[in-house]
C-alpha cells in the first residue's frame, strides 16, 4: 500500500525529520502539534493560547489531508503539567462532538521548543467512522 505525505503552510512546518501527516489507505497519522504559530514559527504565550493553537494546527493538517476533525478517531495529549488537562478538555469541547475520539493523556517532563502541550492523532477518511 502506498503512502501519501500531507503538508500545509497553514500549520507549522516540520522542525525535524518527520512529516505533518502521512496517509496510508484511508488512515491518516497526524504528527504531534505544539503551540507554534505557523506564520511566525514562534511559540504562542501561555497554556491557554497553546492549547487553542494546537487544535488550530491539527485542524489545518486534517483539512489538508481531505478530512475534518470529525474524522479523528484517536488523540494522544502530552502535557508538562497534568493540572492543565481541564483546559485541553474545554478546548476539545469547542472542536469535537460526541461521540468523542479515543484519547490518552500523558504527563511529560518536557516537550519540543518549551511547549506546554502537544497533541497527535489518527484520522480515518473512509466515512465509516465519521462522528458528525
Amino acid at each position: 500500500m502506498s503512502k501519501t505525505i500531507i503538508s500545509t503552510a497553514n500549520a507549522p512546518a516540520a522542525i525535524g525529520t518527520y512529516s505533518q501527516a502521512v496517509r496510508v489507505g484511508d488512515t491518516v497519522y497526524l504528527s504531534g502539534q505544539i503551540g507554534l504559530d505557523p506564520a511566525t514559527m514562534q511559540m504562542v504565550e501561555g497554556i491557554d493560547a497553546q492549547v487553542i493553537q494546537v487544535f488550530e494546527n491539527l485542524k489545518a493538517v486534517v483539512e489538508a489531508a481531505g478530512g475534518s476533525l470529525a474524522d479523528v478517531v484517536k488523540l494522544n495529549v502530552f502535557l508538562t503539567d497534568l493540572g492543565d488537562f481541564a483546559k485541553v478538555n474545554a478546548q476539545m469541547a469547542q472542536h469535537f462532538s460526541e461521540p468523542f475520539p479515543a484519547r490518552a493523556a500523558v504527563g511529560v517532563a518536557a516537550l519540543p521548543r518549551g511547549a506546554l502541550v502537544e497533541v497527535d492523532g489518527v484520522m480515518v477518511l473512509d466515512g465509516s467512522c465519521r462522528r458528525d
